[in-house]
């Protein structure tokens, strides 16, 4: 008997697996970050530094950010005439134009909130996993 108890408890493991390794083939990976690495093209020439890692597509930001917010919510976006602004927990997706379609920019948001600033401003609310502190009396100082 015993036998057969672990030949049902492998098929059911196998089985899991076989659902999992499924998800991730045809969902993706699980974070905008691994989302936005399989399915764009990478483009190294567009790095900032080492903190921003580029990928291009031959499509609109606004059509980028369509694909990718509908894959995953971000916490907060904002939107100009400069590109789209992306902010996920622990990272941040930056569309900008470019003349064949779009630079899409993943970074950590410890790096991308000081870089983005300017742009983004008070527009990027901070939810739970920030690291960045606010700027007001009392405001985690």
């Amino acid at each position: 008997m015993t036998y057969r108890r672990w030949f049902v408890v492998g098929v059911a493991f196998a089985v899991i697996g076989a659902l999992v390794a499924a998800f991730a083939i045809f969902y993706g990976s699980f974070s905008p970050r691994g989302y936005v690495e399989d399915r764009y093209r990478r483009a190294a020439s567009h790095d900032i530094g080492r903190n921003a890692v580029a990928y291009t597509s031959p499509r609109s930001p606004s059509q980028v950010a369509k694909e990718v917010t509908d894959a995953w919510q971000p916490a907060d976006q904002y939107v100009d005439g400069s590109g789209v602004y992306l902010r996920y927990d622990d990272d941040s997706v930056v569309i900008l134009p470019i003349a064949a379609g779009s630079v899409i920019l993943l970074e950590r948001m410890s790096t991308a909130y000081p870089r983005y600033h300017s742009t983004v401003g008070s527009h990027w609310g901070w939810g739970r996993g920030s690291t960045v502190r606010g700027g007001g009396p009392g405001s985690g100082k």
